[in-house]
């Protein structure tokens, strides 16, 4: 995809008309493609599925959240016990189905998932192993905060625990890196440990913000949101990819090599045509379906 050949839209507010000469000469209103109609060259991918039933639209979450942790362990972000992803119950919105503790995250299958309401408590799913308690916090503040946020990722992936120890956003640096531009990237300054009290994760919470899509931990690792887990997902591994070009950049800079930033008008333009929810789900679709055929539908449980 390349998002920046494509016009400025606004993803604050609907699209705007696109002014036509009709054969008269006259100007016609039409309403202006969507950033993915743009970006697939106006013929639209399918958009995010609905489902008749709660049942089959939380089996399909369920599937996408396992497919998501066996790409996370394709990538390398397994360490240990740490590391989770959430996704809001689409029947009880005060509720999220999160993994089970010290289990591989390429082994995880829809059906080992488990539901936690907002105390903590195990209500549904999997119970045969408990959830990760300071995951819990985290997650736990994150969805009350944002009642957008459907979907969050956090792990101790290298790349990322590498740039957390500078307590410094990402640098615009190139295209794929403003997809976090502006308020859509935060940093959470405080390190206390391991998460064991409500009050560390509702402070990670409100240092995300009411934008914010992706945040670095100090001294600790990242966390994404989404309005699917599919496109928290996708926002996770570029933002890891991301800290690790930062690295390699300031390497070279270290060594005299200059920084040439990408615009602040660029930046600005590349987010709004790559922000929208349906663009980011699509974004994560390839590793998906690589993921899929490499574990030959596994995940489904």
């Amino acid at each position: 995809m390349a998002p920046s050949a494509v016009p400025i839209t606004s993803i604050d507010s609907a699209p705007l008309p696109v002014k036509a000469a009709n054969t008269n000469g006259q100007e016609v209103s039409k309403k202006q493609k969507s950033p993915l109609e743009m970006i697939s060259q106006g013929v639209s991918l399918p958009g995010i599925p609905t489902f008749p039933s709660y049942a089959e639209h939380r089996q399909w979450m369920l599937e996408k959240m396992a497919l998501a942790f066996r790409v996370f362990a394709r990538k390398g972000y397994t360490e240990g016990m740490s590391g989770h992803i959430s996704v809001r119950d689409p029947e009880n919105p005060h509720t999220f189905w999160t993994n089970p503790l010290g289990v591989h995250f390429g082994l995880l299958k829809a059906s080992d998932m488990i539901l936690v309401d907002y105390d903590g408590n195990a209500i549904g799913g999997n119970r045969s192993r408990p959830a990760n308690a300071a995951g819990f916090l985290i997650h736990s503040a994150v969805h009350k905060a944002r009642p957008d946020a459907i979907a969050a990722c956090h792990t101790h992936s290298p790349y990322g625990k590498a740039w957390s120890t500078f307590c410094r956003p990402l640098e615009m640096l190139n295209q794929d890196v403003t997809y976090f531009h502006g308020d859509a990237q935060a940093v959470y300054k405080d390190f206390g440990g391991v998460v064991f009290t409500a009050e560390e994760g509702e402070r990670l919470a409100a240092a995300l913000g009411p934008k914010g899509k992706g945040m670095i931990l100090r001294n600790h690792g990242l966390l994404t949101v989404g309005g699917t887990v599919d496109e928290a997902c996708y926002l996770y591994t570029l933002m890891e990819r991301s800290c690790q070009v930062q690295l390699l950049a300031e390497a070279a800079a270290a060594n005299g090599v200059p920084k040439v930033f990408v615009p602040e008008e660029s930046a600005r333009y590349t987010f709004e045509m790559s922000s929208d929810p349906e663009t980011l789900y699509w974004e994560a679709q390839p590793d998906m379906q690589w993921e899929e055929h490499m574990c030959n539908g596994a995940h489904r449980g």
